[in-house]
């Protein structure tokens, strides 16, 4: 409760649409379960969900305006979808693990605004959900959802090994875990963009999960991302999916630690000799690798 009393006002609202639109949607996918499948209650069960969310949008603009409103509306919708996830994973066959991975999409999305408005709420805005993250990061959602119903629809019981895509939902759970703990840990010096010029207040932090890796909201969501694949049996994207992920940390380690080296000097430096990155294969930016990273790796800034 102390948690929620020291929320800004923004996280209190996304906080309340998400818990009544999964309330709302929850109760209106399993009222068939609860009611029996009668002709009415099929279309409440499937036409309901839709009709009630174009109604709490309407609700959603005559309440609020601007930022609150545009809040109001994502975390409306990634409670609904999170409902459509729990209505899935009632399902016997491979609907059950698309069902899991919506469920850890929608709580993603929701948990990284709720932890912005709770550990630096100065730099709160809608980008924090991070639904807009990136062209490439939209294209590979995509091509998961794709390459799912691809093999669901020729290969149904490829997507019934619900041991192994619990194992990924484990996987996502530690990922989670891990990257709101770097959130938490580091709070007003964390920031979803690199940042290039240092406040004042900026302070480098090497204390809680910091001094497991040096980059541990990248780890997170490293294996998250990973585990997404892996719940939803998806042998293709879980190689794909891993490799970019690679690529991307690799540029995005060596960029931000190039600009902490211009911050801290010799006290990251050495920060980086007791500490590694914590991603396989990813040394980030040291003055003796500079010249070697410059000849071999196009990726590089």
């Amino acid at each position: 409760m102390m948690v929620i009393r020291n929320i800004c006002p923004a996280g209190k609202k996304a906080l309340m649409w998400f818990l009544i639109s999964t309330l709302i949607f929850t109760t209106s996918f399993f009222s068939g379960s609860v009611l029996g499948f009668s002709s009415e209650l099929w279309a409440l069960t499937y036409w309901g969900p839709a009709l009630y969310f174009c109604l709490l949008t309407f609700i959603l603009r005559y309440c609020y305006t601007g930022f609150m409103y545009e809040v109001a509306l994502r975390s409306a919708f990634l409670g609904a979808t999170f409902s459509l996830g729990i209505f899935l994973t009632s399902f016997e066959n491979g609907w059950r693990v698309f069902g899991l991975y919506t469920i850890i999409l929608s709580f993603f999305h929701f948990s990284e605004f709720v932890s912005v408005a709770l550990t630096n709420p100065r730099t709160l805005s809608v980008s924090s959900f991070i639904l807009n993250h990136s062209v490439q990061y939209g294209v590979a959602a995509v091509a998961s959802w794709i390459e799912w119903a691809v093999e669901f629809y020729f290969f149904p019981d490829m997507k019934t090994f619900f041991w192994l895509s619990y194992c990924g939902v484990v996987m996502c759970i530690a990922g989670e875990v891990f990257r709101k703990s770097a959130m938490f840990t580091a709070k007003t010096n964390f920031n979803h963009t690199v940042q290039f010029v240092k406040r004042p207040d900026h302070e480098l932090v090497t204390h809680g999960v910091y001094s497991i890796c040096r980059h541990p909201s990248y780890v997170g969501w490293f294996y998250w991302s990973i585990g997404t694949q892996i719940t939803l049996l998806n042998p293709i994207c879980v190689i794909i999916y891993a490799v970019a992920s690679w690529f991307f940390f690799r540029e995005r380690v060596y960029a931000e630690e190039l600009t902490l080296i211009t911050f801290f000097g010799p006290q990251y430096v050495d920060y980086q000799k007791r500490v590694g990155t914590g991603l396989p294969c990813i040394k980030g930016y040291t003055p003796d690798n500079t010249s070697q990273h410059l000849r071999d790796d196009h990726w590089s800034y």
